[in-house]
């Protein structure tokens, strides 16, 4: 009888051996555990870069606005847009294939030299910058306000002017130009003083070519005399484009090419288009070549270069940035001054 218990306890062990309810646990459960971790990680890789917004770094860099070390004003005294084609002029028609341009632009009233390139460079209409003589009158002084060589100077930047008219003088004081050289002669005679003590580090160089307006008051506008002069121009032009090439300095440099006042006639000076139209021209780093549909008037000249050199633009300037030559929105335009 005592066999009986004994041999009851051998059954119910094996009997527990073979119903997992009834078996000791084990660390066999750790496994799904491990299992479900390594499945979760990828879930979580895969959904990290979803939380990033991908636009906005390029949001960021297209609101940037373009940048240029240096620019380059050229101004052709006289030059009337539908010149440039007649005379010709290759090196400029060459420029304009990658350019931002319009042969549209307006200049100031009264539309003469030393009035439009005080509102030119100063961005500013003529009531503001006070100039309304025509002619080199020391005893006038310079033209009224904060104008681009002032802000260029007080920024550290090598502001040089040559100029083949006089009383462009008058148009900033002396103490704002690091340069300044008046050269009565031709243009390609003024080409060749630039080029042979060439401002390597210049910030703005302000070049002025003065022999078309002459031979038009001589001649006439438009006139075959005229024409002849514009190709020297142009020529001049070519040999400038060649040394900013030569000295590497042509990818970043802005170069506006523009005029002061156009003609008729032997004249100018009226508010006839003829004397009010002038052609604007821009190329360089961030400009993107199309012809503008924007209006654009001398000032913005002046507001144009201060913006690609990151200068900070005087709040009284009537001039506005050409955005649209930039490729940039369009939120400001300039007017007409009264």
């Amino acid at each position: 009888m005592k066999s009986k218990p004994f041999l009851l306890f051998i059954i119910l062990v094996i009997l527990a051996c073979q119903i997992p309810s009834l078996a000791a646990p084990t660390v066999a459960p750790a496994t799904p555990t491990l299992t479900s971790i390594v499945t979760e990680t990828p879930t979580q890789t895969t959904t990290v870069p979803e939380t990033v917004i991908p636009t906005e770094t390029p949001t960021v860099t297209s609101t940037v606005a373009p940048h240029a070390t240096r620019v380059l004003i050229l101004s052709i005294d006289g030059l009337r847009p539908d010149a440039i084609a007649l005379a010709p002029m290759p090196n400029l028609l060459a420029l304009m294939q990658n350019s931002a341009y319009t042969l549209n632009a307006q200049t100031v009233f009264r539309s003469v030299t030393l009035i439009s390139h005080a509102s030119m460079l100063g961005g500013v209409c003529p009531s503001k910058h006070g100039v309304d003589w025509n002619d080199y009158i020391p005893s006038k002084g310079y033209a009224i306000g904060t104008d681009l060589f002032d802000i260029a100077h007080a920024a550290g930047l090598q502001t040089v002017m040559y100029v083949g008219k006089e009383k462009l003088r008058q148009i900033t004081e002396p103490s704002s130009t690091d340069t300044f050289v008046y050269v009565n002669d031709r243009d390609l005679v003024l080409t060749e003083r630039l080029i042979a003590d060439f401002p390597q580090d210049f910030g703005v160089l302000f070049v002025h070519f003065g022999t078309p307006d002459g031979m038009g008051h001589l001649y006439g506008w438009m006139s075959s005399q005229q024409f002849s002069v514009l190709y020297r121009a142009d020529e001049a032009l070519g040999q400038i484009l060649a040394e900013l090439d030569a000295r590497g300095l042509r990818d970043e440099t802005l170069i506006i090419i523009t005029a002061d006042h156009g003609g008729h006639g032997t004249i100018h000076g009226t508010n006839l288009r003829e004397d009010m139209t002038i052609p604007w021209i821009a190329s360089g780093p961030g400009i993107q070549p199309k012809v503008l549909t924007t209006q654009v008037h001398t000032m913005d000249t002046a507001a144009t270069a201060a913006f690609m050199l990151g200068l900070p633009i005087p709040p009284e300037w009537d001039g506005v940035p050409v955005y649209e030559a930039l490729d940039l929105p369009v939120i400001k335009q300039s007017t007409a001054c009264p």
